[in-house]
């Protein structure tokens, strides 16, 4: 999830709790409180499922690119070039 859209769901999610809270309960200082903890909550979330993105990477699909000389070439080719058409073709076709 990018982080605009994140943004907006977060800032539509906040002002339904603190209207629903003040509402409900006809307090400014109780639908505050709901609402700063609602925030809270939702950026601890984000944050988590972050961390999660960080560390869920796979080491072996890593390695393997990194020891596959024709995805390294593509990946890494010189300054100001690009791969060469062949090179991508025979990569696509051995996928």
């Amino acid at each position: 999830m990018y982080f605009p859209q994140f943004l907006v769901g977060m800032v539509v999610t906040v002002c339904v709790i603190g209207a629903w809270t003040y509402e409900a309960t006809g307090s400014v200082r109780i639908a505050v409180a709901w609402t700063a903890l609602t925030a809270v909550l939702l950026q601890v979330g984000y944050f988590a499922l972050f961390v999660r993105l960080v560390f869920r990477r796979n080491p072996a699909a890593d390695a393997k690119a990194r020891t596959n000389p024709q995805t390294t070439a593509m990946q890494s080719s010189p300054e100001g070039s690009e791969p060469k058409i062949e090179q991508m073709a025979t990569t696509v076709k051995e996928l």
